[in-house]
């Protein structure tokens, strides 16, 4: 059975880019935040997220990561001047 949420004390200025949002995708403000809570619901929590990312094993190591990053990045310029 749907439920009603209310929100009071809205800054004006955070209502107002929330129905410049709600205009520019064609909704009210009560459509697009609908679909940001429906949006919000069906996302992990930051703790299950990271419960999740423990449970990985990972066979690559710092130093891998660090050159991989270094060589995507390209040389660095010469700090000597």
């Amino acid at each position: 059975m749907p439920k009603t949420v209310q929100i009071r004390d809205i800054d004006d200025d955070v209502y107002a880019a929330l129905t410049r949002r709600a205009a520019e995708a064609g909704l009210t403000v009560p459509e697009l935040l609908r679909r940001e809570a429906a949006r919000l619901a069906s996302r992990p929590s930051m703790q299950e997220w990271l419960e999740r990312t423990r449970r990985r094993t990972s066979t690559i190591t710092t130093s891998e990561v660090l050159d991989t990053l270094d060589e995507l990045r390209g040389e660095w310029p010469d700090a000597g001047g």
